[in-house]
């Protein structure tokens, strides 16, 4: 393949996508080497994902989306909500649970969803470079920025809600099957409306990735706006202890006075 359609088609997306997220992220920005390590464990979770779907299929119970969008949609609904939403997610949350909580620089609300956007930029990478084969350049051009929001837009919901109790000290376990069994669902529905009617379906998918881009966005906005105040407060903090000091150390001339008076007074 053309080494200027495989650039555009994958490795300009992940450029795009990379400096959109480090920008967001520019008030405290994450080590680039740990924002390394979450793409290659995007990577990593999209070989996860194959093996699920290898072990549905030594069940019998891999089917082909895209025949079943033809000839069976109830069929597909179910395959959607109970395999393809489910594997995918849990495939990316994984390495989030075992490896990034561990990670030093993990230390505000925001990391959560810069994280876990990494892990789904690198495995959104792997699938876009394996349906490049059945793509025409323009339809994978078009994948290439689109997968991986997708796959950003639903991961951002578990690497928040994890993230936040990590960091508050509550149960992870908890947060970790609320916020997956929400991301997994919605990944779920939209898979299917894009499976069953890509055109007619197109309104409704665009509608569902908006909503959960304008929570997402109002969210870091939220982190930020409340990281500002914070360190606004930290810094006057510093003032009036400085200044709390600096009153209770008499000055050369209020000496000097307190002498006079002293000598005056005896």
């Amino acid at each position: 393949m053309n080494i200027v359609w495989l650039s555009l088609q994958i490795v300009l997306p992940v450029l795009f996508w990379s400096a959109y997220h480090y920008h967001k992220d520019r008030h405290l920005p994450e080590p680039p080497a740990n924002l390394a390590l979450c793409f290659l464990l995007g990577c990593a979770a999209a070989g996860i994902s194959r093996l699920f779907y290898e072990g549905l299929g030594a069940l019998n119970l891999r089917y082909d989306a895209l025949e079943l969008g033809l000839t069976d949609l109830p069929g597909l609904f179910a395959y959607a909500m109970l395999a393809i939403g489910p594997i995918e997610e849990l495939a990316k949350l994984l390495p989030f649970l075992l490896v990034v909580l561990r990670l030093r620089a993990f230390d505000e609300p925001l990391d959560g969803i810069i994280y876990a956007s990494f892990i789904a930029l690198g495995y959104s990478s792997i699938e876009n470079a394996y349906y490049l084969q059945y793509l025409t350049n323009v339809e994978a051009i078009a994948r290439g920025f689109a997968g991986p929001l997708v796959h950003i837009m639903f991961a951002s919901i578990w690497g928040y809600s994890i993230g936040r109790a990590h960091l508050q000290g509550r149960s992870l376990w908890q947060a970790a099957l609320i916020s997956l069994a929400i991301a997994s669902s919605l990944h779920g529905i939209y898979d299917f409306l894009v499976l069953a009617e890509p055109l007619a379906a197109l309104p409704l998918s665009a509608l569902l990735m908006l909503m959960i881009w304008i929570w997402r966005m109002l969210l870091i906005r939220g982190i930020h706006s409340r990281s500002a105040h914070e360190d606004k407060c930290g810094i006057c903090e510093v003032i009036a202890g400085l200044e709390g000091k600096a009153g209770n150390i008499p000055t050369h001339a209020a000496a000097n006075g307190q002498e006079v008076g002293g000598r005056r007074r005896r």
